[in-house]
């Protein structure tokens, strides 16, 4: 239980910078109804354009700007494979994300890993910031948590603030129903480009967070982040669905199922004593209990509760 305690605190940090990511993967998932695989390789190449520029003198504010507009161009790579040449979505992500493996190896100069030394950068967040902070070397507001926290709060205000655009207003009418918005004389695919390029930079600019965090960027970096993305959007859902109905809440509940995720990855590893080489099947199995709880509320807990407590199953229709 101590050593769960001791990590509980770097599993909130790494749950809400990917939780980043994860928003990005509820404008397309969500928002767009687009099915995009390219974030396995945006993630990367937002942390890859992040240390490589630090490293070559670039303050750390215009390495996560260069960051966030590396992940725009994948996204719009995405869009054009997707809209310009009639590829589906989900292909289109693959091609960009399996290209942008060389991309993303030819960016660190063809090594699989950089490391950025925390003691010659200023950066946003770090691992080392944490271990300070606790020790009471660092002031409070350096902690990882609240620098993460306070962004993710600013990346769910200017989203929030967007999509009530009239811009943002016709992508949300894209993705909910393409033909009718087509029909009120929205260019569509406009749209569709602009969303990945949109959802694929907060993509990298996450990755290029995590970079900071761990100190260093590692080529395989972004593999699974499609799974992670997933996961916590739908524990999201799931667990703050029937509390947040409004749009800003709802991208505030992706960023908490990321937390709640890590946090049961951390409890898993720290109380059972699993070996940190099974993560990878711990991780596909809580994503796997995570998507199918939808299915099992609808198929086995909501006809067990009409039928043993069929008051409490009206009441709950009537609210949902």
């Amino acid at each position: 239980m101590t050593s769960f305690l001791n990590a509980l605190p770097g599993a909130v940090s790494q749950g809400l910078i990917w939780g980043i990511m994860a928003i990005g993967l509820y404008i397309t998932y969500r928002i767009l109804n687009l099915s995009d695989l390219t974030v396995d390789g945006s993630f990367c190449t937002g942390g890859v354009v992040c240390v490589m520029l630090m490293v070559n003198g670039c303050n750390v504010w215009v390495a996560m700007l260069g960051a966030f507009l590396a992940g725009v161009l994948t996204g719009l790579v995405t869009g054009f494979f997707h809209t310009k040449c009639g590829i589906p979505a989900i292909l289109a992500g693959i091609l960009t994300q399996l290209g942008l493996w060389s991309v993303n190896l030819a960016i660190m100069g063809m090594k699989a890993n950089t490391a950025l030394n925390v003691n010659n950068y200023e950066l946003l967040v770090s691992l080392r910031y944490l271990q300070d902070v606790n020790k009471g070397n660092r002031p409070f507001y350096q902690h990882p948590i609240f620098v993460v926290g306070v962004v993710t709060a600013a990346v769910v205000a200017v989203l929030y603030w967007f999509f009530g655009t009239e811009r943002g207003a016709s992508l949300r009418a894209t993705g909910a129903n393409e033909n009718m918005a087509r029909a009120q004389g929205i260019n569509t695919n406009v749209n569709k480009v602009l969303g990945l390029a949109l959802a694929n930079g907060l993509v990298a600019f996450s990755g290029a967070l995590l970079c900071q965090y761990q100190s260093y960027a590692e080529i395989n970096m972004g593999r699974g982040a499609i799974v992670i993305g997933l996961a916590s959007i739908i524990i999201g859902e799931v667990a703050f669905g029937r509390i947040f109905r409004n749009f800003a809440m709802k991208l505030l509940s992706v960023s908490l199922g990321a937390v709640i995720y890590y946090i049961v990855i951390q409890a898993v590893i720290s109380l059972l004593k699993i070996d940190s080489n099974y993560l990878k099947l711990i991780s596909a199995l809580i994503v796997a209990v995570f998507l199918a709880v939808p299915y099992w509320n609808e198929n086995y807990f909501r006809p067990w509760k009409e039928k043993y407590f069929p008051k409490r199953a009206k009441a709950a229709k009537k609210e949902g």
